[in-house]
């Protein structure tokens, strides 16, 4: 069974950072695929960030909105999934979800609530 758990999440001040950890376990392999999405009150749950496997390693692709200021990056083989989270706006307030995929299959976890605010 396909458990995923994020943590890390927390209150910060505008300007602040945060890094937002997801634990898969039960993949299996290191073959998968990772994102990070989020959902703020009142609105949908929107993309934040993804991970692609090139021919030279991981390449993360991001939102408008965080480009510059979020980095995510994974330890494959321990199927740890990172969202660094820099200069953070009050915009940025959300639970945030990271998504596992493998073999057809879409995992999501519990999310992790961050909050910007002064």
């Amino acid at each position: 069974q396909v458990q995923v758990v994020e943590s890390g999440g927390g209150l910060v001040e505008p300007g602040g950072s945060l890094r937002l950890t997801c634990a898969a376990s039960g993949l299996g392999s290191s073959d998968y695929w990772a994102s990070w999405y989020r959902q703020a009150p009142g609105s949908d749950r929107e993309f934040v960030s993804t991970l692609t496997q090139t021919a030279t390693g991981d390449r993360a692709n991001y939102v408008t909105s965080v480009r510059g200021r979020f980095a995510m990056s994974r330890d494959k083989a321990k199927k740890i999934i990172y969202l660094q989270m820099n200069n953070l706006k009050p915009e940025d307030t959300a639970v945030y979800f990271c998504n596992v995929r493998k073999g057809g299959g879409s995992y999501w976890g519990q999310g992790t609530q961050v909050s910007v605010s002064s």
